[in-house]
């Protein structure tokens, strides 16, 4: 899905001379932020409810589907098989998304590590958030009986030493924006949530703390 349209503005100008792309989302203000921000000859953008058939949009040569199934642990099949019935014979489904999101760290302490991993569990109950969508991809693609399957695997996050302002930033907002919103009850801290967040911001800064989440890229050949 689009995001900020700027993953479709780029794929958009792969494609030329001659070439067309289009971005779907379900967020009209997402939508529109594309129209106004990444916007071009041959770019259209599309708000559409994936969990519906999207045959109307149109058939296509290439899918792109990165860091969108995870926010739709139980739908997520069936909106990978939604776009599949856009995508031409001989076109290609790519697909790509985090595993083990937030979840593997070494040097964490019990206590902090357990607490991480109810936030994610709470997550998947009540917002169908899902943090190994990462490891499902390829099966995806084989059950769709799609051909030439190739999967590689990189990291996303790997954060050792000296903590950067950009990764304190990026998982300060990841962990403690997310612990938050949660609903998840820190029953494992006499002070809650605030002692929470201080346990973690010590572990965080500390250079020898190792912190990774492995990137699962899958494409595939549609018959």
């Amino acid at each position: 899905m689009i995001g900020a349209g700027k993953t479709t503005y780029h794929l958009h100008s792969l494609v030329q001379p001659g070439g067309e792309a289009v971005g779907i989302d379900m967020s009209r203000e997402r939508i529109d932020f594309a129209q106004k921000n990444y916007c071009g000859k041959g770019i259209e953008y599309v708000c559409k409810n994936v969990y519906q058939p999207l045959d109307e949009v149109g058939r296509f040569d290439f899918i792109w589907v990165r860091f969108f199934l995870e926010y739709h642990r139980t739908k997520s099949f069936e909106i990978i098989k939604n776009l599949s019935n856009m995508l031409k014979p001989g076109g290609v489904l790519c697909l790509v998304d985090l595993d083990c999101n937030c979840l593997r760290h070494s040097g964490i302490p019990p206590r902090l590590d357990r607490a991480i991993a109810g936030i994610m569990k709470t997550l998947e109950t009540n917002f169908d958030f899902d943090p190994y969508i990462g490891i499902k991809l390829y099966s995806y693609l084989y059950d769709l009986r799609y051909k030439n399957i190739n999967v590689a695997m990189e990291p996303h996050h790997l954060i050792f030493g000296e903590l950067k302002e950009k990764d304190d930033f990026n998982w300060t907002r990841k962990v403690l924006v997310g612990a938050k919103r949660a609903g998840y009850h820190f029953s494992e801290y006499a002070g809650g949530y605030d002692e929470f967040v201080e346990e973690y911001q010590t572990f965080f800064s500390d250079p020898r703390r190792f912190t990774y989440t492995p990137l699962i890229l899958c494409r595939g050949t549609k018959p």
